[in-house]
């Protein structure tokens, strides 16, 4: 009896410190998470067109994929697009494979970002789960840290962008932040976690981006053997041999089979433009400085990043106070696992030549698990609960304060494709209305510091939640209306009026949801003098997969083409005193029917003076 009485009050003791929480509560905790991932992440997201550049490269592609057959090698508008591996193609792809699809999703971008949001949903999940089945020392409410470190990581500015859009991003943080997670709960619990799952993730993560995510994992495990001084014991949990082969069973194929049918061109351009010259030099003008990351670090985790500088700072004192020591319980590393996590993307981009801030997102999860430990461990009336709590005070009163004045300088916002986006911003209110819900977050916040006891970050995340959906959500709308509306609505109307075998052409701003709307091939081509005369050859002589170029007269022929032109181009001296008639006008864009024969005599007089075409040379990005 009396060693059942120790053994009981062993337990508690033991359960004040770490607590263990039944599979129920779990569950309900993990109920709540996916409640809400699914809310701020998929509520809506059919509702608004593709946004221009990149997303309609991304869908058109998958598209292609669902209706030819072809699902080795990415295509878009006749091309074959080697910039990213296929999985993210394939999940988009499957979207558009379900029946109905057009009636369902008729804009097309439930199948396209719906990858982006389960994938971010899902790491959501895991962050809580392994809070959760892994308390960490100093935590007493597990499951409300699971619950406010998986809303850090979703109300990131990053990934509340990231997540809605289709491309392969959100998908890379996921899988690669999945597999860094399972590398952790690995090493933490190898009797109840398996050693292959994390490998097989990674191997998902290099065919959504290729040998980056590899990398990214060499970085962190290589820094966490370092910071945990238990490289042995790390080394025969998580198996990396073994490990790899797992890795290289799931990506490898597709990389042997896409080299085997494409060859050199698929080799140069995605492991030689697309991986190895962005680390490099610097690709389609995306030059930042060499601070670009510090200042990424501070702004994607906003309004919560002094809980993430003190996170940091705490890591880095423990490390330095335990450098005599043995190393740190495995199962109570995670926010030294994390440190490294973020660490190693910092490290790597940062000395990146190209630079761009969606390459911050995979670290944006090891940056909220740092966040909710640190905002669980904090006593009230300390140093750090002082500077952690004020420091987010002040920066949503600085938010708020910017938003009250956005009268000021939201008139000096000027995009030529949006030309009327301050007025109507000015006329919907809502700056103000995120204003008034961040001063409720000030309300909040001063709340917290004045309670007798602390609370969690949960309550300042609500006004966060209701920002998103009601200021947000209406802002993206109100863009889709001004931007992308106009281009859907000039594509139906160029399909409409389309004679047969007449061309399709786009002259100034190349926007590829044309050709995604359209679903035909379009001639893109820029501002210059050069391009005119590369429309007027591309559309006589250019071969394309599915389209080549047309006579002006013959039974396969066409004698004009439908151009959609912006305002400014066709000022320019070039395109003046044409022959074409307008068919119609969408915003800054001009859909209008020119004469071949004037075109071609327009661009043999520029030949004359000079001008000299350049359609034929290699170009490493071109759809």
């Amino acid at each position: 009896m009396l060693s059942l009485g120790l053994l009981k009050i062993l337990i508690i003791e033991m359960n004040k410190s770490t607590p263990i929480l039944l599979n129920r509560q779990r569950t309900r905790g993990l109920l709540l998470i996916f409640c809400l991932g699914i809310f701020l992440c998929v509520y809506q997201l059919g509702d608004t067109g593709l946004v221009d550049e990149t997303p309609p490269l991304f869908a058109a592609a998958s598209r292609a994929m669902s209706e030819t057959g072809d699902w080795l090698t990415p295509r878009v508008n006749g091309l074959p697009r080697y910039d990213k591996p296929p999985l993210i193609y394939w999940l988009m792809g499957l979207g558009y494979s379900l029946p109905g699809q057009n009636e369902w999703d008729q804009l097309g971008t439930w199948a396209a970002r719906l990858p982006s949001a389960l994938a971010t949903v899902l790491i959501m999940l895991v962050i809580g789960q392994t809070l959760m089945i892994c308390p960490q020392k100093g935590d007493c409410y597990p499951r409300r840290t699971a619950v406010v470190t998986s809303l850090a990581f979703v109300l990131s500015p990053l990934v509340t962008i990231w997540s809605r859009i289709a491309v392969s991003d959100a998908l890379l943080c996921s899988t690669l932040g999945l597999s860094f997670l399972y590398q952790w709960r690995r090493y933490a619990n190898p009797i109840n976690q398996s050693w292959w799952i994390a490998w097989l993730l990674l191997g998902l993560a290099v065919l959504t981006k290729g040998p980056v995510a590899l990398v990214l994992m060499a970085i962190t495990l290589c820094l966490f053997g370092m910071y945990q001084k238990d490289f042995v014991r790390l080394w025969a949990r998580i198996r990396p041999l073994y490990g790899l082969i797992v890795t290289l069973f799931i990506c490898l194929p597709w990389y042997l089979a896409e080299l085997l049918v494409e060859g050199k061109p698929f080799w140069n351009s995605f492991f030689g433009y697309h991986n190895f010259q962005r680390l490099t030099s610097v690709v389609n003008s995306h030059s930042q400085p060499f601070w670009f990351f510090a200042m990424m670090f501070l702004v994607a985790s906003l309004p919560f990043t002094s809980f993430l500088i003190l996170g940091i700072i705490n890591i880095c004192k423990s490390y330095f106070k335990g450098l005599s020591s043995a190393s740190k319980d495995p199962d109570q590393s995670l926010d030294g696992f994390a440190f490294c996590w973020l660490f190693a993307v910092f490290l790597l981009f940062t000395f990146a030549a190209t630079k761009l801030p969606s390459y911050w997102l995979p670290a944006t999860p090891a940056a909220s698990i740092l966040i909710g430990l640190t905002s669980s461990r904090l006593k009230k009336n300390s140093f750090q609960f002082n500077f952690a709590w004020i420091g987010t005070v002040v920066i949503v009163l600085i938010l708020s304060l910017i938003l009250c004045f956005a009268h000021l300088w939201i008139p000096s916002i000027n995009d030529p494709e949006m030309p009327s986006l301050a007025d109507d911003l000015l006329g919907t209110n809502l700056a103000l209305r995120a204003a008034f819900y961040l001063s409720l977050n000030v309300l909040v916040g001063c709340l917290i510091l004045f309670r007798a006891r602390p609370w969690s970050l949960l309550p300042m995340q609500i006004p966060l939640i209701f920002i998103h959906s009601f200021v947000l959500l209406p802002i993206w709308n109100l863009a889709d209306n001004l931007r992308q509306l106009p281009l859907r609505q000039a594509a139906d109307l160029m399909v409409e009026s389309q004679n047969k075998f007449e061309p399709l052409v786009m002259v100034g701003a190349a926007k590829p949801s044309l050709h995604f709307y359209t679903k035909q091939v379009v001639v893109y081509e820029g501002r210059s003098a050069g391009a005119l005369v590369n429309v007027s050859q591309r559309l006589l002589l250019e071969e394309r997969r599915g389209w080549m170029g047309r006579p002006i007269y013959g039974t396969e022929g066409s004698p004009s083409a439908l151009i959609l032109i912006d305002k400014n181009t066709i000022k320019r001296p070039h395109w003046k005193h044409l022959k074409y008639s307008i068919l119609g006008r969408f915003g800054v864009y001009i859909v209008l029917r020119i004469d071949r024969l004037e075109l071609e005599v327009r661009a043999n007089k520029l030949l004359k003076n000079g001008v000299t075409p350049d359609w034929r040379m290699p170009r490493s990005e071109r759809f």
